[in-house]
């Protein structure tokens, strides 16, 4: 309870040191026999806002068990001659697939997996080395590859091939497949169980951090909290940037005089310059947003479309695109609703799925659909990772945009050292680019903003 209760502040729950004592007396008066009552005494003692109810729940099956139902024993719940069979096919397996065996005989005999397993597993993952919560899901998947479990389904359609042709029934073999999955389940939340459970330790034992500046936070680690609170914070940020380009505005109209252009003018008067004419540096730029909105982008995309649509007085056009396997046009969305309204509505028609990001095929439906968007007053930005699931870049396309535009600049959250990993394309992008902006917070989103709007 302790390390549950530190857990919770390290996760920026506020508990006085009052509730936490409070929240030991209710448990002496209720007691741990009853798991509903216990966590509604522990949730009624160290809950005192709606919104830490979210952290309340994430983290008390973390420390207090999630309740699964326990793994069965599979030969022991068929017929004697089913079991048999089964025997037998998983012998025949056993030659193809060495390094699942273990793993087999914990499915079929419904075995969780003991803590020495796990913390062999936690520790080839670097477990011991996460610190906090948004990490739990790459533990989980690199645990979950070390155990074998991401083959599972491989090895149960073999199985099932095999028992169908020894000759088991379509009922038997329909009983057996859902037997493994649901065991195969229970080791899954197994691993994730301890994987959170570990990480959440990890924050019991260090004092709480001081939390960092809204700003400044990382769109790859905003809770749902953080992200709601940005959504308030970006009109007053929209304020400020219009401020300052309203301001640079003012100064281009009063900026230093132009010789040629007052000369000109002089010649009405016979040679005598009567009237100073200025250079104008400083303009609107008509822009044109192409945002990728997959799953590790929705954040930074939501956030720059609100930005950009609260400064529409400092643009003086606005198109705007978005995709994750094609492109979209949704410029109509945001002439008929006001920013925030309009994000909203586009997240939710657009939402991530099964289908991978393809960069390279949006710019080619771009290209055929949507180019007399772009003309020599443009400023073309790409928001986007550059990861294209291994699909044609399409880098002759990014060339004739770039040529086409103003100019071509992208906006992008990962880090210049993960350029060119896994499916990233950045690094073949990037030099046909006319600026590259790392946009990995609200801070340096807003900074990349306010230089499009100090064009000159």
């Amino acid at each position: 309870m302790v390390d549950f209760i530190r857990a919770l502040r390290a996760a920026g729950v506020r508990v006085s040191l009052a509730e936490s004592q409070d929240a030991m007396y209710g448990v002496d008066v209720v007691g741990v026999t009853d798991r509903a009552q216990f966590a509604a005494a522990l949730k009624t003692t160290l809950v005192k806002e709606r919104r830490d109810q979210a952290a309340f729940d994430y983290f008390f099956p973390l420390f207090f068990g999630a309740g699964q139902p326990p793994l069965e024993n599979i030969p022991a719940s068929l017929q004697p001659d089913d079991a048999e069979t089964l025997r037998q096919a998983l012998q025949s397996l056993m030659g193809d697939m060495q390094a699942l065996r273990e793993l087999l005989q914990q499915l079929m005999q419904g075995q969780p997996f003991s803590q020495e397993q796990l913390r062999q597993m936690g520790q080839q993952a670097g477990l011991d080395q996460g610190s906090e919560m948004y990490q739990r899901q790459w533990f989980e998947r690199r645990m979950k590859r070390d155990a074998g479990l991401q083959r599972l389904q491989e090895l149960i359609e073999a199985l099932m091939q095999a028992l169908e042709q020894m000759g088991m029934s379509a009922p038997a073999r329909q009983q057996v497949r859902e037997l493994l999955e649901q065991n195969a389940d229970g080791l899954s939340q197994q691993i994730a169980q301890y994987a959170g459970a570990a990480l959440a330790q990890q924050m019991a034992e260090r004092e709480p951090q001081p939390k960092p500046d809204l700003l400044d936070v990382p769109f790859t680690h905003l809770g749902r909290e953080e992200a709601e609170a940005i959504r308030d914070e970006i009109k007053r940020l929209a304020a400020r940037l219009r401020s300052r380009a309203a301001l640079r505005q003012r100064r281009a109209r009063l900026g230093s005089p132009d010789p040629r252009r007052t000369m000109r003018a002089a010649l009405k008067y016979g040679g005598v310059p009567l009237e100073i004419r200025y250079r104008t540096r400083q303009v609107k730029p008509c822009l044109v947003l192409i945002c990728d909105i997959s799953t590790s982008m929705r954040y930074c995309a939501e956030f720059l479309l609100t930005l950009v649509y609260e400064l529409q007085d400092q643009v003086a056009r606005t198109n705007s695109f978005v995709f994750i396997d094609d492109i979209k046009d949704i410029s109509d969305v945001f002439n008929e609703e006001q920013p925030r309204d309009a994000v909203a509505r586009v997240l939710a028609e657009n939402r991530p799925g099964y289908y991978n990001t393809d960069l390279g095929g949006s710019l080619n439906t771009f290209a055929q659909r949507h180019l007399s968007c772009v003309d020599h007053r443009t400023t073309v930005i790409i928001l986007g990772d550059g990861r294209n699931n291994y699909n044609n870049p399409r880098l002759d396309l990014a060339q004739m945009l770039q040529r086409r535009a103003r100019r071509l600049l992208w906006f992008n959250p990962e880090p210049p050292s993960m350029w060119g990993t896994g499916d990233s394309d950045m690094l073949d992008y990037a030099p046909l680019a006319d600026g590259v902006y790392r946009v990995s917070s609200l801070r340096e989103l807003a900074a990349a903003v306010d230089k499009i709007l100090a064009d000159r």
